[in-house]
């Protein structure tokens, strides 16, 4: 692909954990990447400044600009200034027991962002196509397993604010003609995720009490299941669908279940652990509404953007257990990741 016809595509959350693989993943591909950040009194780039060449001279290919999903008017500049082939919408305030704490400020963000971006693609009359980040907390309380077909009951601000995006994204692909396509992507992780969410929670402990830097890790529900994927192979999924003939919207999951005590068994067990000796229960930890089985059936991407996953969780597991041990032997750098085999 030459520099001439080369692709332009903007990702929103470009620094969180899917926007800097998905990132990798299209400069691979020869596009022209653009990534829209906050500003901030600190630089919050951890995961993405590994693409750099040096420190002060950035990838030919990838351009940071400061915006907001909140700052409507911001996104009709940038969307007008760069005239994108693809929009991948990936950012959000994503974490589900804080949405509790923020319910305003993740509606605002997660709810309402979605459609400040599609009222500006379709203000300017941009011929773009459109992802948006839809998640399996939609599905809440209804029972698995979990397709394109399952009624939402979502069971948190989070999960209400991702139903909304999800439905405002169908109707302006129905309303307005707009090639737009919604993901629903099941829990997906990586070496990359951020140090609250459960999973990378469990493996920094494993290598911090594995190095005698911890002794206790305290835990809330065990006994919630989860379809556990790797995040690199999610973000393929992502591109596939903007590269499918037709907009529509497709589960991207692995169809395995697995509870939050498996993982811990997983995890510490991977560094010959016990980990009934390390873990607490908290209930700070708890979520005033449960969440208790997501398990995601695939079969739509499978069938018709051939995508299947090749990590599941016990793999995952030790790829980011080995992952966080290496990161304190090298003195505790934020985010590394280990080179897959499969």
């Amino acid at each position: 692909m030459t520099e001439a016809t080369a692709k332009k595509a903007i990702i929103t959350g470009i620094t969180g954990q899917d926007g800097s693989y998905l990132a990798e993943l299209l400069l691979g591909k020869g596009y022209e990447v653009h990534g829209l950040i906050r500003r901030s009194s600190t630089f919050n780039t951890d995961r993405i400044d590994h693409i750099y060449q040096d420190p002060h001279t950035p990838h030919p290919n990838l351009f940071l600009h400061y915006s907001d999903l909140t700052d409507g008017s911001r996104l009709v500049t940038l969307l007008s200034e760069i005239q994108p082939d693809e929009v991948y919408n990936l950012a959000a305030q994503s974490h589900v027991r804080v949405s509790f704490d923020e319910p305003e400020y993740t509606g605002d963000v997660t709810g309402l962002g979605t459609i400040r971006l599609l009222e500006a693609i379709r203000a300017i009359g941009l011929s773009t196509r459109f992802y948006q980040a839809s998640s399996s907390e939609m599905f809440g309380a209804t029972p698995p397993p979990q397709d394109e077909q399952t009624p939402f009951y979502p069971r948190s601000p989070y999960g209400v604010a991702k139903v909304y995006s999800y439905w405002i994204t169908k109707n302006y692909r129905e309303a307005y003609g707009l090639f737009a396509s919604n993901g629903i992507l099941f829990n997906h992780e990586s070496p990359r995720r951020g140090d609250t969410f459960v999973t990378r929670k469990i493996t920094r402990a494993v290598a911090r009490i594995a190095a005698g830097q911890q002794s206790e890790l305290f835990m809330g529900n065990l006994d919630s299941v989860r379809d556990w994927g790797y995040a690199p192979e999610y973000v393929e999924a992502m591109w596939r669908m903007l590269q499918h003939g037709t907009p529509d919207d497709f589960v991207v999951a692995t169809n395995t279940a697995y509870t939050v005590k498996d993982f811990l068994e997983l995890s510490f067990g991977h560094a010959g652990l016990d980990w009934q000796k390390y873990v607490k229960f908290d209930e700070r930890y708890l979520r005033p509404t449960e969440v208790d089985s997501l398990i995601g059936d695939a079969s739509k991407a499978r069938d018709q953007l051939g995508w299947t996953p090749t990590i599941l969780t016990p793999r995952l597991a030790q790829i980011m257990v080995d992952a966080d041990i290496k990161s304190l032997e090298l003195g505790g750098s934020r985010y590394v990741d280990i080179v897959q085999t499969v």
